[in-house]
């Protein structure tokens, strides 16, 4: 096998897509992840990593392109990074996302894997300006305030206008605040001196037309004035926060959210009920996705009116209340706090009096309430890109559910826990819902029954 170098040029035949949506080819032995190239392009590349046997390489031409290959639409997409596909055709993208999951399960192998039923990912009609929270950085640069998004592995900010997947009410907000911080002289966050605004975060509740603003900032600041001009502006603007974040980390949100302005929750609607979200609690960043995702949660699960089900990982129920109507009880656990304050609200909103929610780690609580004498006929978890805690994993092996739902937004770690999980469970079929078009995340549900 020849070992290649850093800066050395290569032809390439792409034969598929990561799971990051680069293009992979193989060269005399030596398997090459060359980003923005596609499946079934003939390409001549130069060699930008070499560590063993990983190996990048950047396109110096195509020389065969791709049918499915387009030309992106957003003029930020080669510098920033947010979307890793907005060069292939959507039903491609979607095609993709199938792919990758199947790539997922060859390389951790849970039992029966190979006979598991993929069903085809499910898309939009439109798959554009689908996200309804939007979060830029906020640097000055020389003289000029800049808002957005860093460029991919960079420190470099790239002042954002027009992202082509945010909501355009977001965009039109954040483009407002970045003018208004201009205007007021709002200190900015500098990483020598960490003093000042470091984040907006921006959320569009897409069913009221309700928006969320969260200054996070190194230190204290005045936000009257930019609150003020912000209001008369948007009418759809409910709550104006200020969190402070003095950690010098990658972390957005520090401890400390404080409402300055308006009410402490905006109204978010999914299925047939309608919920409250705070500053801080977590909700699916595309609403009408949403709505296909948590009904294939509900097809799934197959639930009956005698049925006790835990929702882990509950954020502010909105999965567990779904079911709420359908079951004896629902008792969900997240660590976010406002998150579970939001839950026990929207419960009593809607005139549940089955439900049960509480603080804490999910590996910590379910061994509490099975002490207690609660015992679940179903789970459903909803992780974070880490996937399932090993505790919880070990767990819910033990304990055995009879019915368990997994909807996972990352298919590596799924994949990954399904070896574990399959000791135990029969997996019935893996639905792929395109949560996020453009880029090369996708979402999983996975329905489970105990063998």
């Amino acid at each position: 096998m020849v070992y290649l170098k850093v800066g050395q040029k290569i032809p390439l035949k792409i034969k598929k897509m990561g799971i990051n949506g680069e293009g992979i080819g193989n060269f005399k032995g030596q398997t090459v992840f060359v980003k923005g190239a596609l499946p079934k392009e003939e390409v001549y590349s130069v060699i930008t990593k070499a560590q063993g046997r990983y190996v990048e390489a950047e396109i110096v031409n195509i020389n065969k392109k791709s049918r499915q290959r387009v030309d992106p639409a957003c003029k930020y997409y080669e510098e920033c990074g947010g979307c890793q596909i907005m060069h292939l055709e959507y039903s491609a993208q979607l095609e993709f996302k199938r792919d990758i999951l199947k790539q997922s399960l060859q390389k951790f192998k849970p039992e029966g894997f190979s006979d598991y039923e993929l069903r085809p990912t499910m898309g939009m009609k439109e798959p554009w300006h689908y996200r309804n929270k939007l979060q830029f950085q906020t640097r000055q640069i020389k003289d000029k305030v800049n808002v957005g998004l860093y460029a991919e592995n960079s420190h470099r900010l790239i002042d954002i206008k027009d992202c082509l997947v945010q909501d355009q009410l977001t965009q039109s907000i954040i483009n407002t605040i970045r003018n208004l911080i201009s205007k007021y002289k709002l200190p900015l966050f500098d990483e020598r001196r960490s003093q000042g605004l470091r984040t907006v975060m921006v959320r569009h509740a897409m069913k009221s037309d309700q928006v969320q603003l969260v200054f996070i900032s190194s230190k204290n600041i005045n936000l009257d004035r930019i609150s003020k001009d912000l209001v008369a502006e948007y009418p759809q603007i409910k709550t104006i926060a200020l969190n402070i974040n003095t950690k010098k980390s990658s972390e957005i949100y520090g401890q400390h959210t404080e409402i300055i302005w308006g009410q402490e929750a905006i109204n978010e609607e999914v299925l047939d009920y309608e919920f409250s979200l705070s500053p801080r609690a977590f909700y699916q960043l595309n609403s009408m996705q949403t709505n296909v995702l948590y009904q294939e949660a509900i097809n799934a699960l197959d639930v009956s009116e005698n049925d006790n089900i835990i929702d882990a990982y509950c954020g502010v129920g909105t999965i567990g209340l779904a079911f709420a109507s359908k079951v004896k009880s629902v008792r969900g656990m997240d660590v976010i706090a406002q998150g579970i304050d939001d839950a026990k609200k929207n419960a009593e909103n809607l005139g549940f009096d089955n439900t049960h929610y509480e603080v804490g780690q999910a590996e910590d609580i379910i061994p509490k309430w099975y002490k207690e004498g609660y015992r679940a006929d179903a789970i459903i978890v909803d992780p974070p890109r880490t996937g399932l805690d090993d505790k919880l994993l070990d767990l819910i092996v033990e304990y055995k559910p009879e019915k368990m739902v997994y909807v996972s937004c990352n298919v590596s770690t799924l994949a990954r826990d399904l070896v574990k999980l399959s000791q135990v469970y029969n997996v019935e079929y893996l639905q792929s819902v395109d949560m996020f078009p453009q880029t090369a995340r996708t979402e999983c549900v996975v329905k489970l029954t105990r063998k």
